[in-house]
C-alpha cells in the first residue's frame, strides 16, 4: 500500500458493490475508471486529485458486501481504511436499500473516522416510492448525509461543500453487558500494544473479533511480539460469549440498521413494481431467463457476428484495403523503396502493412468495436450480475458459485483482466479453477469476433456447434478440476443491481478506452507476430514447422497444411492465429472452420494472459496448466474433426 500521501490528505469512497463509487469518482476528479453496473468492477484501490481541490487525493476503493472482510476486494478497502492517512471518509450508499447502508455505516462509526453518507440513486428510489428523511438521519448519525444521482451529476456540488464539515458520526451499536466488556477489554489491549493513528481502537477491536483478516494481518505486523497478546484475548473472548462471534457482532449490526431505516424511510402505500423491476425479475426466473438469454445472444451475434464481422469487415478489408490502400501503398514501395527484402517486409505475403495492419485494422478493429458496444450495453444495463443467479445452479456442477460467471464474463472482454478479477471470489480453490478456465475455455473479445465473423459466414448452425462445444467443454474441464483440486464450494453472495437503460455516454466511453488499449497494445503485437512469420518465412522455418506439424494438423485435425502457420500466430496472440485461420476462409469447408475455431479457442493463452496467470497463481502453476491446454486443445480439435465428418 502506498504511504507516500500527505497527512489528512485523502479522501477514501467506501460502499457496497454497485451503489455508484466510480461514477462518483469520476465526476470528482475527471479520471474514467470502467464503469460497470456490475459488482467486481473495482477489484483495486483507483486514486486521482480531486477537481474541487487539487491538494486532495480521492481513492475509489472496492465495493465490500461486508465487514469484517472476506474476499480479496473487501480485504483491499479494508487495508485502504488501516494504511492511508485520510481526511474523512465517503460511504456511497444505495438509497433503494438504506438498511443494507446503514449496516455498513455502523461499522464504519465505530472506526472514529469523519465521515459523509452519500445516499446515490435517490431517483430510483422515489421511483419505487421509497423516501427518504435526509435530515432525519443526518441528525441521528450527526454527519451530512446528501442525496445524489451520480449518472445526472446532481448533489455533486453539495456533496464537495460537505466535506469540510466531515464528522465523526454517533455510535449505533450496543451490546450486552459482557460482550461490551470483552470489547472493552480488547480495544485497551490495542491501545497499548498497537494504537492506529487515525482509527478508533474499538473498531479494531470488533473488526479483529469478527475475524478480518486485514486488521489481524495490521495488528500482527504493528504489535510485533505482542500480537500474541491480541490472539490470546480473541480465544478467550470466543470461549466465553455464547455463539459465534462473527454472527452476533452482525446481528447486531442488522438490529442497528433495521431500527434506524424504520424510522426514516416512507414507502407508498400502493407502489406497482416498475418495468425495470419486472424486467429484473424476469431474466431470473426459471423458466424465462433462459429463452430471454439465448435471446440476448442470439442479438450479440447478430450484432457482432453479421453486421461487425461480415459488413463492416467487408467493407473495410475488401473495398477500403483490397481495393484501395493496399493497392496504392505497394505501388508506392515499390516504386519506392529499393531493397527487395525490405519490400517484401512490408508488402510481401507476410508483409508488415499487408498482413500486420490489414488484419489489425480491417478484421480485427470493426469486430472488437462492435463487440465493445454491445458488451458495453449488457454491462451498463444490470444484465450481467443476473447472469451469476442463472449459471449459479449450472455452476455448482463445476464446484464454483454462479459469482465466478462474471470474470467469465469479463474475460470475454479481456482474459488478462478477468484473471485479475477472480480476486472478487472467496477462495483460492475457486480462483484456480476460474484462472484455469479462463485460460482454457474463454475466448477474449478480439478472438470471439473473429470465431462470429467466420463462423457467421458459415451459417448459425456452425456458430452453434461451437458455442455448444466450448459450453461442453467448460463445464467437463470445470468438473473435473473441482474433483481434482481440494476444498468446498462456497454458496453464491451476489448484489443484484436495477435493471436501467444504459447510458449511451458512458457505453461510447468504455467502448472508446478499450479501442484505445486495443490500438496501443495489439497492433504492436500483431506487427511484431508478422515481422517474427516473415523472419520464420525467409529463414525457412515457417515451411519446416508446417511441414513437422502436417501430421497433427492436416492428418489429426483434417485442416490444410498451411493452418500450421495460424497456430505459430497463435503462440503470442489467440486473436492473432484465429485471424490467420479466419484469412484463410475461403480455403475451408464448414468442418474445417469449425474444427479449427475450437482448436484455436482452446489453444494456449495469449502472452499477456500467461504473465498474469503466473502473477496470480505463480510459475509452477501457470506452466502447469499451459501444459494441460495446449494437448488438451489438439486433442479435442481432432475428436471433433471425427465427429463432425461422421454426422454432418
Amino acid at each position: 500500500m502506498n504511504n507516500s500521501l500527505t497527512a489528512n490528505n485523502a479522501i477514501l469512497l467506501v460502499g457496497h458493490p454497485n451503489v455508484g463509487k466510480s461514477v462518483l469518482f469520476h465526476r470528482l476528479t475527471g479520471a474514467y475508471v470502467n464503469v460497470s453496473n456490475y459488482p467486481g468492477t473495482t477489484v483495486e484501490v483507483t486514486r486521482a486529485n480531486t477537481r474541487f481541490d487539487r491538494e486532495a487525493v480521492l481513492l475509489d476503493t472496492p465495493g465490500v458486501l461486508a465487514l469484517p472482510s472476506r474476499s480479496d476486494d473487501e480485504r483491499a478497502t479494508m487495508r485502504a481504511l488501516l494504511h492511508e492517512s485520510s481526511r474523512c471518509l465517503v460511504q456511497v450508499g444505495d438509497a433503494k436499500n438504506l438498511r443494507r447502508t446503514l449496516t455498513l455505516t455502523a461499522l464504519l462509526a465505530e472506526l472514529g473516522v469523519p465521515m459523509v453518507l452519500a445516499l446515490n440513486m435517490h431517483d430510483e428510489a422515489a421511483a419505487r416510492g421509497v423516501t427518504v428523511d435526509i435530515t432525519a438521519l443526518a441528525e441521528e448519525l450527526g454527519i451530512p448525509v446528501l442525496a445524489t444521482v451520480a449518472t445526472g451529476g446532481e448533489g455533486i456540488g453539495e456533496l464537495t461543500g460537505s466535506l469540510a464539515n466531515a464528522r465523526k458520526p454517533q455510535a449505533l451499536l450496543r451490546y450486552d453487558a459482557d460482550f461490551e466488556a470483552e470489547i472493552g477489554a480488547m480495544a485497551d489491549a490495542i491501545t497499548r500494544l498497537a494504537p492506529h493513528p487515525k482509527l478508533a481502537a474499538r473498531g479494531l477491536a470488533i473488526l479483529f473479533l469478527g475475524g478480518d483478516s486485514a486488521v489481524a494481518d495490521w495488528l500482527r505486523e504493528t504489535a510485533g511480539q505482542h500480537f500474541a497478546e491480541l490472539e490470546q484475548r480473541c480465544r478467550a473472548a470466543a470461549e466465553h460469549t455464547d455463539g459465534d462471534l462473527p454472527t452476533l457482532l452482525a446481528r447486531e449490526r442488522t438490529e442497528a440498521a433495521d431500527a434506524l431505516a424504520a424510522s426514516v424511510i416512507q414507502r407508498a402505500v400502493r407502489s406497482s413494481p416498475l418495468l425495470s423491476q419486472r424486467l429484473g425479475q424476469y431474466v431470473v426466473h426459471p423458466v424465462w431467463g433462459i429463452p430471454i438469454l439465448l435471446g440476448v445472444l442470439y442479438v450479440v451475434y447478430q450484432f457482432v457476428g453479421v453486421f461487425g464481422a461480415t459488413t463492416l469487415v467487408g467493407l473495410l478489408e475488401e473495398d477500403l484495403f483490397e481495393g484501395i490502400l493496399n493497392p496504392a501503398f505497394t505501388d508506392f514501395v515499390t516504386a519506392t523503396v529499393n531493397l527487395p527484402w525490405l519490400a517484401d517486409l512490408l508488402v510481401g505475403q507476410y508483409g508488415l502493412w499487408t498482413m500486420g495492419m490489414t488484419y489489425a485494422l480491417a478484421l480485427i478493429l470493426p469486430i472488437v468495436t462492435t463487440f465493445f458496444f454491445a458488451f458495453g450495453v449488457l454491462e451498463d444495463s444490470g444484465y450481467l450480475p443476473r447472469l451469476t443467479v442463472i449459471a449459479n445452479r449450472l455452476f455448482a456442477l463445476i464446484g464454483l458459485n454462479g459469482r465466478a460467471v462474471l470474470p467469465m464474463v469479463l474475460g470475454l472482454g479481456c482474459v488478462t483482466m478477468a484473471t485479475l478479477t477472480t480476486r472478487i471470489l472467496h477462495s483460492p480453490r475457486e480462483r484456480m479453477i476460474t484462472i484455469f478456465l479462463l485460460a482454457l475455455a474463454i475466448p477474449c473479445s478480439a478472438q470471439l469476433g473473429v470465431v462470429l465473423g467466420m463462423l457467421g459466414g458459415v451459417s448459425f448452425t456452425a456458430v452453434l456447434v461451437w458455442a455448444l462445444a466450448m459450453v461442453a467443454i467448460l463445464l467437463l474441464s470445470g468438473f473435473l478440476a473441482a474433483k481434482l483440486i481440494p476444498g468446498r464450494r462456497i454458496p453464491l453472495v451476489t448484489e443484484l443491481p436495477p435493471m436501467r437503460l444504459p447510458i449511451i455516454g458512458n457505453v461510447l466511453k468504455k467502448t472508446g478506452g478499450r479501442l484505445k488499449w486495443y490500438l496501443l497494445e495489439v497492433i504492436p503485437l500483431f506487427l511484431l507476430g508478422t515481422f517474427i512469420m516473415y523472419v520464420l518465412d525467409k529463414s525457412g522455418g515457417l515451411p519446416a514447422i508446417i511441414e513437422a506439424g502436417e501430421p497433427l494438423v492436416s492428418g489429426w485435425l483434417g485442416l490444410p497444411k498451411e493452418a500450421s502457420a495460424a497456430f505459430v500466430m497463435g503462440f503470442l496472440r489467440r486473436d492473432f492465429g484465429a485471424t490467420g485461420l479466419f484469412a484463410m476462409a475461403h480455403d475451408l469447408s464448414p468442418i474445417q472452420a469449425v474444427v479449427g475455431m475450437i482448436t484455436i479457442t482452446l489453444f494456449i493463452p495469449c502472452f499477456a494472459s500467461l504473465m498474469m496467470m503466473v502473477k496470480e497463481q505463480g510459475a509452477k502453476v501457470a506452466i502447469g496448466m499451459v501444459a494441460v491446454i495446449v494437448p488438451f486443445a489438439f486433442f479435442v480439435g481432432g475428436l471433433f474433426n471425427i465427429i463432425l465428418h461422421a454426422v454432418w
